[in-house]
């Protein structure tokens, strides 16, 4: 098989990038290892910020988000005692929606076949060839039998785990890492939110958020040590640490009931640079990684997709090959910036192990500064809605 690019993965992030070539004319197939089930079946974030959403309305798919989407102006900082609203909408005038990774990956699933994206489930031993010349090829399986894709450029959109990153050499590779000494115990329920908006916890037992998938759906994570097992933490036992942890506030406003979906996820921050060589580019986790908190995830990858789009429409277009190479050093210094964020606010709602009484007094001033402070709001509201692209 030829086309001019060849994506592997298909994620929201390989899904995303494959439609909007399309739109622009641009051959392209997407290679991905699972099963459309399996897919849909991970549990991820769902704070979408500007870009995400502007590329979903500029590709027509963004009937179900406008629908069922929440519009989020704001959303609270938690010390154990008080509610700290940064109001977004006032100070970028901006807001955020909130619309699970998952139903992006199904709106752009659904839309392949009928706009013509080719996407190729079940591929397995997945590898690249030749990606520092112009004619890069990708082998796979199916049903045991081989396959071969030549392309121009080849996409990795693979995750974290992926093949694409691999591909790199070692002798053009850095690897920047921070691996946090705890992970998010998530739970998943049918009740209503315990709040409009979203809420991150401070407190001497440990970090707390509240979130939302819906009017009728809630996501509320704890911060859990490494060894914690999920089947030691009953859904009664997640509730009452959520009340404590959320505040008295939060926790008045809380509906319990069961779960129907727990699992721990560890925290890390982590960026491969470059995200191009030769003619490949990596988009989404299989370039960084950031821990969940402040959102940042699935909009990374959705202003990587951004950005890979513009190069290889100018690419194609206009026999402009400038943006293919300009196309790392422009995503990551957006990808350093969401990185930062997330890292700072990670700091400061979690209680590292390590962390003394210093540490501790740093984060109450911290907080303390930020409740009153107009312009310390109005840069935390500035990185969580999204920086430009």
């Amino acid at each position: 098989m030829k086309t001019q690019v060849a994506i592997i993965g298909a994620g929201p992030a390989g899904l995303l990038l494959g439609h909007l070539l399309k739109a622009e004319g641009i051959d392209c197939v997407v290679v991905e290892r699972q099963q459309p089930d399996y897919i849909l079946g991970r549990i991820r974030a769902g704070v979408l910020e500007q870009i995400t959403v502007g590329l979903m309305a500029r590709l027509g798919l963004d009937g179900r988000l406008k629908a069922e989407g929440l519009v989020e102006e704001g959303f609270n900082l938690a010390d154990g005692e008080r509610l700290i609203r940064i109001d977004v909408a006032n100070l970028t005038g901006k807001t955020v929606v909130v619309y699970g990774q998952t139903e992006i990956t199904k709106d752009l699933m659904d839309a392949a076949p009928e706009r013509g994206l080719p996407v190729i489930y079940g591929a397995e031993d997945v590898a690249l060839f030749d990606i520092e010349s112009d004619a890069p090829y990708v082998t796979y399986a199916v049903n045991g039998e081989a396959q071969r894709i030549d392309a121009r450029f080849v996409i990795g959109c693979d995750g974290f785990h992926g093949p694409s990153r691999k591909a790199i050499p070692a002798s053009v590779a850095r690897e920047y890492e921070r691996v946090y000494p705890f992970g998010w115990l998530g739970i998943l329920a049918d009740v209503p939110p315990c709040n409009p908006e979203l809420i991150y916890a401070n407190h001497e037992r440990g970090f707390a958020l509240a979130s939302m998938r819906s009017h009728t759906r809630s996501r509320y994570y704890v911060d859990v040590a490494l060894t914690e097992k999920v089947e030691d933490w009953s859904d009664e036992r997640i509730w009452d640490e959520l009340a404590v942890r959320l505040g008295p506030e939060a926790a008045a406003g809380m509906t319990r009931g069961p779960s129907i979906e727990k699992s721990i996820a560890p925290l890390r921050s982590y960026v491969f640079e470059p995200m191009r060589h030769g003619s490949l580019m990596l988009c989404g986790d299989s370039a960084h990684i950031v821990p969940p908190t402040g959102a940042k995830g699935l909009n990374l990858a959705a202003s990587d997709v951004h950005y890979a789009a513009e190069a290889l429409v100018a690419y194609f277009k206009r026999s402009d090959n400038d943006a293919v190479i300009g196309y790392s050093a422009k995503a990551l210094a957006r990808v350093w910036k969401s990185e930062r964020f997330s890292w700072v606010l990670t700091k400061l709602m979690h209680r590292f192990p390590e962390d003394g009484p210093f540490e501790r007094a740093m984060q109450v001033a911290e907080l303390d500064y930020i409740s009153s402070s107009v312009a310390a709001q109005t840069s935390i509201a500035e990185n969580y809605v999204g920086l430009p692209v």
